[in-house]
């Protein structure tokens, strides 16, 4: 395979050339002396046989960033112009933000250093396809599966008795290839269950058609609305009938999310000081108390105001004692005729989740 070395004018980037040298020889076992791949304009294809990547690029990067969103901007194009495969998601943060960025080429060094030059790279890794185990048998005809981004050890086993295969929180979009891969199904569903993770799901869905694979990916944004959509996978359907069920049934479920603020913050809920209890409904801020209990049954009051006849909860990792029991107590005396699921979640960052359907 090719070497990955860039000549650079200064110290910094003869240092970092070093660095690649180095990864090349431990992960391919051959010295990193060989000729530069030709440029990008002349396209050469790959001479190593692969069992995945594309046919002219072999290695793939991925990193997280931390860069502003004007940086960023200067980096893709320079990425798109090395190779191809290119995603870079970002978390939404201003002024700076964290990016995941994947990308396919045949000049790491050069990709690496795009990012360097945008911001603060890390957890970097460089795959070379040629290195690659042999792929899994092609995929079963008449197979169906789900695969569910969770994070969460309760969540995680609630979506694995539905029988999807879960992915933790955050994944790259190899790592949700791999996952719809490992299914061993034609037809696969994708719950990203957060809006970063959409773009990614809907990276590795177009991935996965080279495989035979046909992925839709249902944007659910909270995994009370994934195990609504569960709830009516309907395998004596037709895969595209499912799907469309599926997006319907997430797609009526409310969901609220509670936690606490970490600092000062004016929202359309008022000005909030840290410590406070937060309260979102469909990623807004609806409510701002000082008790947690007190502001989860105000919150699913206001949600039942809407209508509804269920009530799913999600206690997380942080959740005291009793929240849920609280909770479900104080909704069979407000609302009597309607249904409460409460289970052990497990999820960082907020003690409760609620459903509403």
């Amino acid at each position: 395979a090719p070497a990955a070395r860039v000549d650079h004018a200064c110290a910094g980037g003869r240092g970092l050339c070093v660095l690649l040298d180095a990864l090349v020889e431990v992960l391919t076992g051959e010295s990193a002396t060989r000729v530069a791949p030709a440029p990008r304009s002349a396209r050469p294809a790959a001479t190593v046989a692969r069992e995945t990547g594309s046919e002219e690029y072999a290695y793939e990067v991925q990193f997280l960033l931390d860069a502003p969103a004007e940086a960023v901007a200067g980096m893709r194009r320079a990425l798109d112009a090395l190779g191809d495969s290119l995603v870079v998601v970002g978390d939404g943060r201003e002024p700076e933000g964290t990016w995941n960025v994947h990308v396919h080429v045949n000049d790491v060094g050069a990709a690496v250093e795009a990012g360097v030059a945008a911001g603060r790279p890390y957890r970097i890794s460089v795959t070379r396809f040629a290195d690659q185990p042999e792929p899994p048998p092609g995929p079963a005809p008449d197979g169906r599966a789900a695969v569910v981004v969770a994070t969460g050890v309760g969540i995680a086993g609630l979506f694995a008795a539905e029988g999807a295969t879960v992915v933790p929180g955050s994944p790259s979009t190899g790592e949700l290839l791999d996952a719809v891969r490992s299914t061993g199904a034609a037809r696969v569903v994708v719950l990203p269950n957060d809006p970063n993770t959409q773009a990614v799901a809907s990276a590795a869905a177009r991935e996965a058609h080279r495989y035979g694979i046909k992925v839709s990916v249902v944007p659910t944004r909270s995994p009370v609305q994934a195990l609504a959509a569960l709830a009516v996978r309907d395998g004596t359907r037709r895969f595209e009938d499912d799907v469309i069920a599926m997006a319907e049934a997430a797609g009526a479920c409310r969901y609220a999310e509670v936690c606490h603020a970490s600092r000062e913050a004016l929202t359309v809920a008022g000005p909030c000081r840290p410590g406070d209890v937060l309260a979102l409904v469909e990623g807004e801020v609806h409510l701002i108390g000082t008790d947690l209990t007190d502001t989860c049954a105000a919150v699913v009051d206001r949600m039942l105001g809407g209508g509804g006849e269920l009530v799913t909860l999600l206690a997380g990792v942080d959740a005291p004692a009793g929240l849920t029991d609280a909770v479900r107590a104080h909704v069979a005396r407000r609302w009597p005729f309607v249904e409460v699921q409460a289970y052990p979640g497990g999820q960082p960052y907020y003690p409760l989740l609620v459903g509403i359907e």
